[in-house]
Protein backbone atom coordinates (compact mmCIF):
# COMPACT_ATOMS: atom_id res chain seq x y z
CA UNK A 1 0.00 0.00 0.00
CA UNK A 2 0.38 3.88 -0.53
CA UNK A 3 2.26 5.83 2.00
CA UNK A 4 -0.42 8.64 3.87
CA UNK A 5 1.04 9.15 7.13
CA UNK A 6 0.24 6.56 9.50
CA UNK A 7 -2.88 4.79 6.94
CA UNK A 8 0.14 3.31 5.16
CA UNK A 9 1.60 1.85 7.93
CA UNK A 10 1.28 -1.93 8.32
CA UNK A 11 3.84 -3.14 10.65
CA UNK A 12 4.41 -5.31 13.42
CA UNK A 13 1.53 -7.52 14.49
CA UNK A 14 -0.76 -5.50 12.07
CA UNK A 15 -0.48 -7.90 8.65
CA UNK A 16 -0.91 -11.40 11.03
CA UNK A 17 -4.04 -9.57 12.36
CA UNK A 18 -5.41 -8.04 9.43
CA UNK A 19 -4.79 -11.37 7.50
CA UNK A 20 -6.37 -13.76 10.58
CA UNK A 21 -8.95 -11.50 11.39
CA UNK A 22 -9.90 -9.63 8.29
CA UNK A 23 -8.69 -11.78 5.28
CA UNK A 24 -11.94 -14.45 5.51
CA UNK A 25 -14.69 -11.66 5.71
CA UNK A 26 -13.40 -8.95 3.71
CA UNK A 27 -10.74 -10.00 1.28
CA UNK A 28 -11.41 -13.46 0.18
CA UNK A 29 -14.64 -13.10 -1.86
CA UNK A 30 -13.36 -10.11 -3.52
CA UNK A 31 -9.91 -12.02 -4.23
CA UNK A 32 -12.23 -14.55 -5.98
CA UNK A 33 -14.29 -12.71 -7.46
CA UNK A 34 -11.19 -10.38 -9.02
CA UNK A 35 -9.49 -13.13 -10.90
CA UNK A 36 -12.14 -14.30 -12.47
CA UNK A 37 -13.45 -11.26 -13.85
CA UNK A 38 -9.14 -10.82 -14.61
CA UNK A 39 -9.04 -14.24 -16.40
CA UNK A 40 -12.41 -13.68 -18.81
CA UNK A 41 -10.42 -10.80 -19.63
CA UNK A 42 -7.58 -12.12 -20.74
CA UNK A 43 -6.37 -14.67 -23.36
CA UNK A 44 -3.80 -17.08 -22.78
CA UNK A 45 -0.32 -16.22 -20.53
CA UNK A 46 -0.08 -12.73 -19.54
CA UNK A 47 2.77 -11.07 -17.19
CA UNK A 48 0.93 -9.38 -13.87
CA UNK A 49 2.19 -6.64 -11.75
CA UNK A 50 -0.05 -6.70 -8.48
CA UNK A 51 0.25 -3.05 -6.96
CA UNK A 52 -0.30 -3.08 -2.78
CA UNK A 53 -0.76 -6.60 -2.83
CA UNK A 54 -1.28 -7.03 1.25
CA UNK A 55 -1.21 -10.38 2.72
CA UNK A 56 -1.61 -12.02 -0.86
CA UNK A 57 -5.13 -13.09 -0.42
CA UNK A 58 -5.47 -11.70 -3.91
CA UNK A 59 -2.23 -12.91 -5.24
CA UNK A 60 -3.30 -16.38 -4.37
CA UNK A 61 -6.50 -16.13 -6.04
CA UNK A 62 -5.08 -14.76 -9.17
CA UNK A 63 -2.15 -17.50 -8.98
CA UNK A 64 -4.74 -20.48 -9.11
CA UNK A 65 -6.69 -18.74 -11.77
CA UNK A 66 -4.45 -17.67 -14.04
CA UNK A 67 -3.49 -19.84 -17.45
CA UNK A 68 -0.31 -21.64 -17.03
CA UNK A 69 3.20 -19.83 -18.09
CA UNK A 70 2.06 -16.61 -16.33
CA UNK A 71 4.05 -14.89 -14.06
CA UNK A 72 2.95 -12.36 -10.98
CA UNK A 73 5.01 -9.33 -10.14
CA UNK A 74 3.24 -8.96 -6.06
CA UNK A 75 4.50 -5.78 -4.94
CA UNK A 76 3.22 -3.87 -1.73
CA UNK A 77 5.21 -0.44 0.08
CA UNK A 78 5.61 -2.52 3.47
CA UNK A 79 7.86 -4.78 4.01
CA UNK A 80 6.37 -6.67 6.33
CA UNK A 81 3.19 -7.02 4.26
CA UNK A 82 5.33 -9.09 1.62
CA UNK A 83 7.07 -11.48 4.57
CA UNK A 84 3.92 -12.16 5.25
CA UNK A 85 2.28 -13.07 2.15
CA UNK A 86 5.64 -14.64 0.97
CA UNK A 87 5.16 -17.08 4.53
CA UNK A 88 1.30 -18.04 4.53
CA UNK A 89 1.66 -18.29 0.69
CA UNK A 90 4.42 -20.72 0.22
CA UNK A 91 5.75 -21.19 -3.58
CA UNK A 92 2.85 -20.44 -5.86
CA UNK A 93 3.40 -20.65 -9.76
CA UNK A 94 4.87 -17.68 -11.12
CA UNK A 95 5.10 -15.49 -8.43
CA UNK A 96 7.31 -13.50 -7.18
CA UNK A 97 7.51 -10.72 -4.52
CA UNK A 98 9.04 -7.19 -4.19
CA UNK A 99 8.63 -3.88 -2.58
CA UNK A 100 7.67 -1.30 -4.40
CA UNK A 101 6.34 2.30 -4.13
CA UNK A 102 2.94 2.60 -6.27
CA UNK A 103 3.55 6.45 -6.83
CA UNK A 104 7.47 5.25 -8.34
CA UNK A 105 7.19 2.25 -10.14
CA UNK A 106 10.38 0.34 -10.72
CA UNK A 107 9.39 -1.15 -13.67
CA UNK A 108 9.86 -0.29 -17.50
CA UNK A 109 7.17 1.37 -19.78
CA UNK A 110 4.83 -1.35 -21.36
CA UNK A 111 6.59 -4.21 -19.04
CA UNK A 112 3.10 -6.13 -17.92
CA UNK A 113 0.07 -7.02 -19.70
CA UNK A 114 -1.91 -6.81 -16.82
CA UNK A 115 -1.99 -4.56 -13.60
CA UNK A 116 -4.28 -5.41 -10.59
CA UNK A 117 -4.89 -3.34 -7.83
CA UNK A 118 -7.10 -4.77 -4.75
CA UNK A 119 -8.23 -2.06 -2.30
CA UNK A 120 -5.01 -0.06 -2.47
CA UNK A 121 -5.40 3.21 -4.71
CA UNK A 122 -7.73 4.71 -1.44
CA UNK A 123 -4.58 4.84 -0.01
CA UNK A 124 -2.63 6.26 -2.41
CA UNK A 125 -1.49 10.41 -1.14
CA UNK A 126 -1.65 11.32 -5.01
CA UNK A 127 -4.15 8.64 -6.69
CA UNK A 128 -3.67 10.83 -10.12
CA UNK A 129 -0.14 9.90 -10.55
CA UNK A 130 -0.93 6.28 -9.03
CA UNK A 131 -2.78 5.67 -12.06
CA UNK A 132 -0.26 7.30 -14.31
CA UNK A 133 1.84 4.96 -12.67
CA UNK A 134 -0.63 2.19 -13.82
CA UNK A 135 -0.90 3.39 -17.03
CA UNK A 136 2.83 3.92 -17.94
CA UNK A 137 3.82 0.03 -16.90
CA UNK A 138 1.02 -1.34 -18.96
CA UNK A 139 1.74 -2.60 -22.54
CA UNK A 140 -0.81 -0.57 -25.19
CA UNK A 141 -4.13 -2.92 -24.66
CA UNK A 142 -3.16 -4.02 -21.58
CA UNK A 143 -5.88 -4.84 -18.57
CA UNK A 144 -6.19 -2.39 -15.22
CA UNK A 145 -8.12 -3.75 -12.86
CA UNK A 146 -9.00 -2.50 -9.56
CA UNK A 147 -11.58 -2.45 -6.91
CA UNK A 148 -12.57 0.29 -3.99
CA UNK A 149 -15.07 -0.36 -0.96
CA UNK A 150 -18.29 1.62 -0.75
CA UNK A 151 -19.29 3.52 1.74
CA UNK A 152 -19.83 2.66 5.45
CA UNK A 153 -24.01 2.84 4.13
CA UNK A 154 -22.88 -0.34 2.23
CA UNK A 155 -20.49 -1.98 4.82
CA UNK A 156 -22.64 -1.62 7.98
CA UNK A 157 -19.80 -3.75 10.11
CA UNK A 158 -17.14 -1.28 9.28
CA UNK A 159 -19.22 1.81 9.83
CA UNK A 160 -20.55 0.40 13.58
CA UNK A 161 -16.36 -0.45 14.31
CA UNK A 162 -16.04 3.53 13.04
CA UNK A 163 -18.26 4.75 15.23
CA UNK A 164 -17.40 2.53 18.22
CA UNK A 165 -13.91 3.26 17.91
CA UNK A 166 -14.53 7.27 17.89
CA UNK A 167 -16.69 6.59 20.59
CA UNK A 168 -13.80 6.55 22.78
CA UNK A 169 -12.55 10.38 22.05
CA UNK A 170 -13.85 13.61 22.86
CA UNK A 171 -11.86 15.20 20.24
CA UNK A 172 -9.68 14.09 17.87
CA UNK A 173 -10.42 10.25 17.13
CA UNK A 174 -8.97 7.67 14.90
CA UNK A 175 -10.24 7.72 11.27
CA UNK A 176 -8.26 5.59 9.14
CA UNK A 177 -11.64 3.43 8.81
CA UNK A 178 -12.88 6.40 6.67
CA UNK A 179 -10.25 6.03 4.37
CA UNK A 180 -10.73 2.80 2.92
CA UNK A 181 -14.65 2.98 3.00
CA UNK A 182 -16.19 5.17 0.02
CA UNK A 183 -13.39 7.52 -0.12
CA UNK A 184 -13.14 6.52 -3.61
CA UNK A 185 -16.30 6.61 -5.41
CA UNK A 186 -17.22 5.23 -8.53
CA UNK A 187 -17.95 8.69 -10.18
CA UNK A 188 -14.16 9.85 -8.78
CA UNK A 189 -12.79 6.29 -9.38
CA UNK A 190 -13.74 6.75 -13.52
CA UNK A 191 -12.30 10.08 -13.82
CA UNK A 192 -9.01 8.93 -12.45
CA UNK A 193 -9.12 6.00 -14.76
CA UNK A 194 -10.00 8.26 -17.97
CA UNK A 195 -7.75 11.34 -16.80
CA UNK A 196 -5.17 8.73 -17.50
CA UNK A 197 -5.72 7.78 -20.95
CA UNK A 198 -7.37 4.33 -20.38
CA UNK A 199 -10.36 3.70 -22.13
CA UNK A 200 -13.28 0.60 -22.65
CA UNK A 201 -14.17 1.23 -18.99
CA UNK A 202 -16.34 -1.58 -17.39
CA UNK A 203 -17.92 -0.72 -13.65
CA UNK A 204 -19.47 -3.30 -11.46
CA UNK A 205 -20.71 -3.60 -7.88
CA UNK A 206 -19.91 -6.36 -6.26
CA UNK A 207 -22.01 -7.20 -3.24
CA UNK A 208 -21.99 -10.69 -0.48
CA UNK A 209 -23.10 -11.05 2.45
CA UNK A 210 -20.02 -13.63 4.37
CA UNK A 211 -21.22 -16.09 6.81
CA UNK A 212 -19.51 -15.00 10.38
CA UNK A 213 -19.20 -17.72 13.31
CA UNK A 214 -18.65 -15.14 15.80
CA UNK A 215 -17.91 -11.19 16.60
CA UNK A 216 -14.89 -11.21 18.73
CA UNK A 217 -12.29 -11.96 15.44
CA UNK A 218 -13.82 -8.97 13.71
CA UNK A 219 -13.70 -6.58 16.65
CA UNK A 220 -10.29 -7.22 16.39
CA UNK A 221 -9.24 -6.97 12.98
CA UNK A 222 -10.91 -3.57 12.85
CA UNK A 223 -8.91 -2.27 15.51
CA UNK A 224 -5.74 -4.46 15.55
CA UNK A 225 -5.14 -5.45 11.89
CA UNK A 226 -4.97 -1.74 10.31
CA UNK A 227 -3.12 1.32 11.39
CA UNK A 228 -6.18 2.05 13.93
CA UNK A 229 -3.88 0.41 16.57
CA UNK A 230 -1.34 2.77 15.54
CA UNK A 231 -3.51 5.51 16.72
CA UNK A 232 -4.55 4.60 19.75
CA UNK A 233 -0.96 3.62 21.05
CA UNK A 234 0.16 6.97 19.84
CA UNK A 235 -2.99 8.59 21.94
CA UNK A 236 -2.62 6.23 24.64
CA UNK A 237 -5.60 6.91 26.16
CA UNK A 238 -7.44 3.86 25.93
CA UNK A 239 -6.70 0.57 25.85
CA UNK A 240 -7.58 -1.16 22.57
CA UNK A 241 -8.70 -4.21 24.08
CA UNK A 242 -11.36 -1.76 25.87
CA UNK A 243 -12.49 -0.95 22.53
CA UNK A 244 -12.63 -4.24 21.16
CA UNK A 245 -14.90 -5.72 23.87
CA UNK A 246 -17.16 -2.88 22.67
CA UNK A 247 -17.00 -3.40 19.10
CA UNK A 248 -18.07 -6.84 19.80
CA UNK A 249 -21.03 -5.56 22.22
CA UNK A 250 -22.33 -3.31 19.40
CA UNK A 251 -22.03 -5.70 16.61
CA UNK A 252 -24.06 -7.99 18.54
CA UNK A 253 -26.46 -4.91 18.94
CA UNK A 254 -26.59 -4.32 14.82
CA UNK A 255 -27.14 -7.75 13.54
CA UNK A 256 -28.15 -10.01 16.46
CA UNK A 257 -26.66 -12.95 17.91
CA UNK A 258 -24.22 -15.02 15.46
CA UNK A 259 -23.93 -17.02 13.46
CA UNK A 260 -25.18 -14.41 10.84
CA UNK A 261 -24.48 -13.34 7.75
CA UNK A 262 -23.20 -9.56 6.84
CA UNK A 263 -22.87 -7.47 4.04
CA UNK A 264 -20.03 -5.77 2.05
CA UNK A 265 -20.00 -3.87 -1.76
CA UNK A 266 -17.20 -3.15 -2.97
CA UNK A 267 -17.05 -1.36 -6.72
CA UNK A 268 -14.97 -2.86 -9.25
CA UNK A 269 -13.26 -1.25 -12.22
CA UNK A 270 -12.00 -2.84 -15.61
CA UNK A 271 -9.98 -0.70 -17.80
CA UNK A 272 -8.05 -0.97 -21.14
CA UNK A 273 -4.40 1.08 -21.87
Amino acid sequence: MAAQSTTGSFTGTIPENYDTHLGPILFEFAGADMAKRVTGAIKGPVRLLEVACGTGISTRHLAHALPPGSEIRATDLNDAMLTHAASVNGDLPGVTYSQADALDLPFNDASFDVVVCQFGIMFFPDKAKGMAEFARVLRPGGLLALNVWDGFEHNPAPGVMDRVIKSHFETDPPRFLEVPFGSVTPEAGRSLIENAGFSDIEIATVRETVSVPYYTGIARGFVTGNPTILELQNRATVDPETVIQAGFVALKAEFGTPPTGLPFQETIFLARR
